[in-house]
């Protein structure tokens, strides 16, 4: 698969030997960016961003509406090619000219689960597997598996979205997303529209693929406690900006600047 990717490494200046050390410790780092802007004519969605993220651990994006969060995300898969700067993805700069062998690679899913309506859930799951060539056993089993993991039955395998409640619906995006067992997994405010007691049980889901299934995920989310309750370490974005990155605690004990002071005020106290 490194065919996909140009050849060039990701340079020292970003991060060296492959490794870093955020959280006091040493960890691959399978997404890296360098200085990377996006401009559009009327707004500048980001700025100058670098940063990288930490194998098989959970980074939430948090700022406010508008700040950068889904265009950050979007870099990282190649649906928005930065105006300036690097993005790196498991190791090497994105190749723009073979962006469906990368996403094979990285999951993605989005608020509203973005299903197929005319497909049943085994269609919808199984989409990608059948787009790479896997075989019908292999297709199988791994519908068995994913379903089992998020608590589906194995009788809603025939139904279609309608009939499914919104829960269920975010299980079955989570699956497809998941069908290829990608190493990297981006999550834009998956949950958003969930209701409480809902999105209460599927945090508990992702939550438990993330042991079984260990991966490196990056959640874009409005929700604050959401962020802390689902990733290890946080972005915070202002204007395009990066404002500060660390672990929740890290942030609210030591804020760099008073818009952060402000933000996390604001959101915890909502």
């Amino acid at each position: 698969m490194e065919t996909m990717l140009d050849s060039s490494p990701v340079p020292d200046s970003v991060v060296s030997d492959g490794t870093n050390s955020l959280c006091g410790k040493t960890a691959r780092t399978p997404v890296v960016l360098e200085r990377v802007s996006k401009l559009y004519p009327n707004e500048t969605a980001l700025e100058d961003v670098s940063l990288s993220l930490l194998d098989n651990v959970t980074t939430a994006i948090v700022g406010p509406s508008g700040s950068g969060k889904s265009t950050l995300l979007q870099c990282i898969n190649g649906l928005v090619r930065p105006s300036s700067g690097t993005v790196y993805v498991f190791g090497r700069p994105i190749d723009y000219s073979r962006l469906p062998e990368l996403r094979r690679r990285i999951g993605y899913a989005v608020q509203g689960t973005g299903l197929f309506p005319h497909l049943t859930v085994e269609g919808n799951i199984a989409l990608l597997a059948q787009l790479a060539g896997w075989d019908r056993e292999r297709i199988r089993a791994r519908l068995e598996e994913l379903m089992k993991l998020v608590s589906l039955p194995s009788s809603y395998a025939r139904r279609h979205p309608h009939e499914l409640s919104g829960g269920q619906q975010q299980r079955v995006g989570l699956c497809r997303a998941m069908m290829l067992k990608p190493p990297v997994f981006l999550l834009d405010e998956p949950f958003g529209a969930l209701d409480p007691v809902t999105r209460t049980e599927i945090h508990r889901e992702f939550l438990r693929l993330q042991e079984v299934e260990p991966r490196t995920i990056v959640l874009v989310t409005h929700d604050l406690r959401e962020a802390r309750k689902l990733a290890q370490r946080l972005i915070v974005l202002e204007r395009g900006h990066l404002a500060q990155q660390g672990t929740f605690e890290e942030i609210l004990k030591n804020p760099a600047d008073e818009f952060v002071r402000n933000f996390f005020q604001s959101q915890l106290e909502a």
